[in-house]
């Protein structure tokens, strides 16, 4: 069991969500900074809030608060996340469809067919 669970572990797909993962929130954070120090206070020079966004709310009575400023930061966070993942993918897609081209290997009609006459073929002599 636990030679399995290594073999699980050391699979790339594996290795690679877990690079992801970390690589991900060390991304996240930088960007909250991001949002935090540099992109909030120049916000708050037009707002009047100097210091963050997270002061900025909207107050109906003791008792009921709306703080939108929080918010605001957050969908600037989400913001600069996706369009910074848009890039890269778009980047990927770009050197991925080029090295495809490179190499030649377009898939054609006959190609998938026969791809999946000798699958066919396969499952059938484990049938037997």
């Amino acid at each position: 069991m636990i030679s399995e669970f290594k073999e699980f572990i050391m699979r790339g797909n594996v290795l690679d969500l877990a690079v992801g993962v970390i690589v991900g929130g060390a991304f996240t954070s930088l960007v909250k900074s991001l949002t935090v120090n540099l992109i909030n206070p120049i916000i708050g020079l037009f707002t009047g809030q100097v210091s963050s966004l997270d002061n900025l709310k909207f107050v109906v009575s003791d008792q009921l608060t709306f703080n939108y400023g929080a918010f605001l930061g957050d969908v600037i966070n989400f913001l600069i996340i996706a369009f910074v993942l848009f890039i890269i993918i778009k980047m990927i897609n770009k050197v991925s469809i080029k090295k495809d081209k490179e190499e030649g290997s377009e898939i054609t009609e006959i190609s998938v067919l026969t791809d999946i006459r000798d699958m066919l073929a396969k499952q059938e002599a484990n049938q037997k």
